[in-house]
């Protein structure tokens, strides 16, 4: 089983520039193309035994007292994931088409020069109504997920409020034609089967090298936890280390993928067939799982699941599962490199049937396992290591950035915190000089003789008085000023106000707007 493609591979190739040539087209063409007429043949191969067996010779029975089995619909192979970002989408096409019966014919009929030349893609102008409808659909629906997974990467980025140009970003996927996100044409056929093409040639050496990351970080990590231990624990993890290695090394022969001794332990130990028996036809029918006619990828890897056992178990401390997906990978690249002489990424009976008479096959070399072929060179880690570095002093300068940020967003959150305390005090003083404000008396009555008005001496002039010229006061103003000052002085002996001053608070204000001059 083929294990998920990684997010940081996906992310690879829905970004990558997606390169595709005749030769990619042709691969990818010639994929559908056995597949299909794989399909065709098991269909004509069903229908020749139902035809067989309904020219049987009938037997007279009451068929009212005969009740007919259930019968339940066949339910067709599970299409294999490809590993591609855009998996669902290409199945769901290729499975849309193969339902159109013109569109099968002519892939029947069509050679792969003509498939090359893209012939075969014009051929989708005179599909079914229905299958185009369909397709349509299928594009749209593609469209959108597209475009949800760009505006969810921008919100990540944090570009909340920056336009996005959907039609700029769109052009990165090349499997489909952005321009017309409605309708699926010509070109978005020709597009999915190149893109597929090259992606899928490009998927192996995608895993290789991420598993390549794998191994070295995993080495990093172990020298790196070394340098916290003391001597004594030091040398107690390296043994402990080399003691896992031997245990690792410490399996049954590996037989060579794809060779007769290999083949046979499957027809002996899955099969329970005597390995005296072996023949290659049976062989490959019996795994042939869903009878196509071919061996895909996960039906080769499959083949590998006994060798793999005798090297992994996920039960031992000293076995890396990882380490042991990457070594089924190593064996069926290496078989399909042997057997699959058209490249189809397919192994027909006529090609696996070829590949037995070889030499190879039937005396092959040994096989060498991960333990014995290091994933990266010592240069390798060098750089890996001087690049991990790198980026730690990156991120501490980059700490350092964010901490001085920090410090300066308190003193600032400090700074607002404090004028903010100062317009709370100033309100609350505000607040309780409102509340002392005290209102005026109310007006006093003296019982007895008025309080007559009393009026400053004072040199100032009146306003009537203003603009006329000063001059000295007569004789009889002073004889005036002398009896308004024994007044005063009389009012001082009763305990009365001489003054306005004098007064009380109120009737200042009354003492002063009844103030007229002589």
């Amino acid at each position: 089983m083929r294990p998920t493609l990684p997010l940081a591979l996906l992310a690879r190739s829905a970004l990558s520039e997606l390169a595709a040539d005749g030769t990619q087209a042709e691969q990818m063409t010639s994929r559908i193309h056995n597949k299909m007429c794989g399909l065709l043949l098991s269909s004509w191969a069903l229908l020749l035994l139902q035809l067989l067996g309904s020219g049987a010779v009938p037997i007279s029975m009451d068929k009212t007292k005969v009740k007919e089995p259930e019968t339940k619909p066949e339910e067709p192979p599970a299409s294999v994931d490809t590993g591609l970002h855009y998996d669902r989408y290409l199945r769901e096409v290729i499975d849309f088409l193969e339902k159109d019966q013109h569109f099968r014919e002519k892939l029947h009929n069509t050679d792969m020069e003509d498939i090359k030349q893209g012939k075969l893609a014009k051929e989708l102008d005179f599909v079914s109504h229905h299958v185009r409808t369909k397709l349509d659909e299928l594009k749209r629906q593609e469209v959108s997920r597209l475009r949800t997974l760009i505006k969810a990467k921008q919100d990540i980025e944090g570009g909340n409020d920056i336009a996005v140009d959907h039609q700029a970003l769109l052009k990165q996927f090349e499997y489909l034609n952005h321009m017309n996100p409605h309708t699926f044409e010509v070109d978005d056929l020709d597009r999915l089967i190149k893109s597929a093409t090259n992606d899928l040639e490009n998927y192996d050496k995608e895993r290789h090298e991420e598993f390549k990351q794998y191994e070295m970080m995993k080495e990093h990590d172990r020298r790196e936890h070394l340098k916290t231990l003391d001597e004594e624990e030091r040398t107690k993890e390296e043994e402990h280390y080399e003691d896992m290695k031997k245990k690792h090394a410490d399996h049954p022969k590996v037989n060579h993928p794809g060779s007769q001794n290999q083949l046979k332990e499957v027809w002996e130990d899955a099969d329970g067939l005597d390995p005296e028996d072996f023949d290659p036809k049976t062989f490959f029918k019996l795994h042939d799982a869903n009878g196509d006619g071919y061996f895909d990828e996960q039906e080769l890897e499959a083949l590998f699941t006994k060798e793999l056992e005798k090297i992994y178990d996920p039960t031992n401390e000293e076995d890396d599962m990882i380490e042991m997906e990457e070594e089924r990978l190593r064996m069926r690249e290496h078989v399909m490199n042997e057997v699959d002489s058209d490249k189809d990424r397919l192994v027909s009976l006529e090609e696996f049937l070829v590949a037995t008479k070889k030499k190879e096959f039937l005396e092959p070399d040994s096989w060498e396992t991960l333990e014995q072929n290091q994933a990266y060179t010592d240069e390798e880690m060098r750089e890996f290591e001087d690049h991990l570095a790198q980026q730690e002093q990156d991120l501490n300068l980059k700490a350092v950035d964010l901490r001085k940020q920090r410090e300066e967003l308190e003193k600032q959150q400090e700074q607002l915190n404090a004028q903010k305390i100062e317009l709370q005090q100033a309100v609350e003083h505000m607040e309780r000089l409102k509340s002392q404000k005290v209102e005026p008396p109310p007006e006093v009555h003296v019982e007895g003789n008025a309080i007559p008005e009393m009026y400053p001496v004072d040199d100032q002039l009146h306003p009537e008085q203003e603009g006329q010229p000063q001059e000295h006061p007569p004789a009889d103003q002073d004889a005036a000023q002398e009896h308004h000052a024994q007044q005063i002085q009389d009012l001082g002996q009763h305990g009365l106000p001489q003054t306005r001053q004098d007064l009380p608070p109120g009737h200042q204000e009354a003492a002063q707007s009844q103030h007229t001059l002589p």
